[in-house]
């Protein structure tokens, strides 16, 4: 009888355990410790929080699906997907992959706030998705370089190479292209508006989420493609009349011989 009843009570246990370890089970996220690829280059400070704990990202630190990137002041990160993909998170920026399936081509990211510039692999299949979404909105992309900013409940998305569909929570869209850029305010359901990008704008883009190595690899699609050269190199020239002129202004005036009226003469003339 004894016997009997010890097994019925483990019987129980187990059938308790049962029941409950499905519920605990969904409870966790989809594709929690699941490969999305690996902190390729870092500039302290910067975590990786996962499940409830809080690593130390370093170079070669592995990064999971659903794993929260972290970045304190001054601090930079460089995220390598296994697609090819590459994240550079800002400083005081947090970053979540929530997803990141390289053969099925399905990225999910969430920028809670800060600086992240994305230089996505281009997508081959239809259903191919590469998104990122914070709290105002979601930017779509098929094989580009943009760079989005989120902060004080505004979302940025400027692109640089590709396109960009950039939505609402409301669902009105804007497909951005190269040198424009957009922003959607939380709760204002407004359709975004597409303007020129300043090159004041993609500079500071370049350089809020630099994380050391060469300009080269920094900025890729500038260095790459003669279309963006073009434009950093007519910003440049631009800016050489601003430094010049003035100089040459001066110097005119500190040497321009004084003109003095001839007697007789229709009009004064300057005598050297």
């Amino acid at each position: 009888m004894k016997t009997r009843r010890s097994w019925h009570w483990a019987s129980s246990i187990f059938l308790s355990y049962l029941l409950v370890l499905p519920t605990e089970m969904s409870a966790a996220p989809q594709g929690a410790g699941q490969r999305a690829g690996e902190v390729s280059r870092v500039i302290p400070a910067v975590s990786i929080g996962r499940g409830g704990k809080t690593l130390n990202a370093a170079a070669k630190s592995e990064v999971d699906w659903q794993d929260q990137i972290n970045t304190q002041a001054n601090a930079r990160a460089r995220v390598l997907l296994d697609d090819g993909s590459v994240l550079n998170v800002g400083a005081d920026s947090s970053m979540r992959v929530v997803k990141h399936d390289a053969a099925a081509q399905q990225t999910e990211l969430e920028l809670t706030y800060g600086k992240l510039r994305s230089q996505a692999q281009k997508l081959s299949r239809p259903d191919g998705k590469f998104e990122v979404r914070t709290p105002a909105g979601v930017a779509g992309v098929v094989g580009t370089d943009f760079y989005l900013e989120y902060g004080n409940e505004q979302m940025q998305v400027i692109v640089f190479e590709g396109f960009v569909r950039v939505c609402n929570l409301a669902g009105d869209c804007v497909l951005v292209k190269p040198g424009q850029m957009t922003s959607v305010r939380h709760g204002d359901n407004s359709p975004p508006t597409l303007v020129q990008a300043p090159l004041s704008m993609l500079t500071s883009a370049t350089t809020d989420t630099w994380n050391g190595g060469s300009l080269a690899v920094a900025v890729p699609s500038v260095a790459a493609h003669s279309a963006w050269s073009t434009v950093f190199l007519i910003g440049a020239l631009a800016a050489i009349p601003a430094v010049l002129v003035p100089v040459v202004v001066t110097r005119n005036q500190s040497t321009t011989p004084a003109c003095q009226a001839v007697p007789g003469g229709p009009q004064p003339h300057c005598v050297k």
